[in-house]
């Protein structure tokens, strides 16, 4: 399954160390003025080699829109976009040939269709997002029109919530050969009510599969999320008066639809699991042997999710405004 969404959808394509990775987003609303220029400063944000604490890789990530434009606007029809991968080294991962990356893909890939792409995970690498991050580029600059906005921060790294103690674990475990793993909250502000619906297109129901679906988050909590099983009802309801609601513990979302508030969404991702440091793991003729896995690899993929988990945040908000947009039209025309 490589399409994303209902109304608003995006078919990635490509792999890490292939010749491109790219877009084809389909459901574009018309005359949307969309350049370069719109999608490059956020991929910018998850380009690689941009501070010590990244993977060094060295990819400019020139996005070009190949299609769905006339004059500096969107015609409706499909948009093609397409970034070419310029520092790819696959054989730097020959010696992955035959060995199963603990913590990757590499086991389930080959049960499933019985080959695998071993050079950095081919479509099961985090540079995959790209492609996520240029669609959601869109469905932001789309979002932005209707007053909507879409930010993130990083709450804590390994365990730590001062950001100079965050920097210092992922050096720490960078220099040790090692990994360590964060947790994100991203925010949607000025988000309508009534987005999503009741049963089976619940908008909470939509935000945690995006962020399920990118490769490194392992859980997703929506306003108070966990922490609400540890409240009384009288604590997590949010009561309103004339100006509005009181509190916000739903994370702006109700019987699966947004209410108006702000919707607040927290991701936990895991350790990145290509490490130095050795461990244990079977080739595939089922041997046991140990792996060192070098490369070039962030020791931390908190700080480069911010962009994605905004992006999958907008393609799910953006494909529910679409879908409220025709539900509208329609009943305002029996009107």
């Amino acid at each position: 399954m490589n399409t994303f969404g209902r109304n608003f959808r995006c078919t990635t394509f490509g792999e890490s160390h292939g010749k491109a990775l790219g877009v084809v987003v389909d459901g574009c609303p018309p005359n949307i003025p969309l350049s370069e220029a719109d999608i490059q400063p956020v991929l910018d944000r998850r380009r690689p080699g941009q501070s010590d604490l990244v993977s060094p890789r060295a990819e400019a990530d020139r996005v070009e829109i190949l299609s769905g434009t006339f004059e500096g606007v969107t015609t409706g029809t499909p948009i093609a976009m397409v970034v070419f991968n310029r520092d790819a080294r696959g054989k730097d991962y020959e010696s992955l040939r035959s060995v199963l990356r603990p913590g990757h893909a590499d086991a389930p890939l080959l049960e499933k269709y019985g080959i695998r792409d071993h050079r950095g995970g081919g479509r099961s690498s985090g540079r995959e997002t790209l492609a996520r991050v240029a669609a959601g580029a869109l469905a932001m600059k789309i979002l932005g029109r209707a007053g909507i906005a879409i930010t993130s921060r990083i709450l804590e790294i390994h365990g730590e919530t001062d950001p100079a103690r965050m920097e210092e674990a992922i050096r720490a475990a960078r220099d040790a050969g090692d990994s360590v793993g964060g947790v994100v909250e991203i925010t949607a502000t000025g988000c309508p009510a009534g987005l999503g619906d009741p049963v089976f297109g619940k908008l909470d129901a939509g935000v945690a599969s995006a962020m399920m679906g990118i490769g490194a988050v392992k859980g997703v909590e929506i306003g108070d999320g966990f922490a609400a099983a540890r409240l009384y009802g009288s604590e997590d309801n949010d009561c309103r008066d004339r100006t509005g609601y009181l509190s916000n513990h739903a994370g702006g979302i109700l019987g699966g639809m947004s209410n108006g508030n702000d919707i607040v969404v927290r991701i936990a991702v895991k350790p990145t699991p290509s490490i130095k440091k050795p461990q244990r793991t079977l080739n595939l003729a089922g041997e046991e042997t140990e792996i060192r896995i070098e490369g070039r690899h962030d020791a931390c993929i908190a700080p480069r999710i911010l962009p994605v988990a905004e992006c999958m945040l907008a393609l799910v908000l953006v494909d529910a405004y679409l879908e409220a947009e025709k539900y509208h039209r329609f009943r305002t025309r029996g009107q």
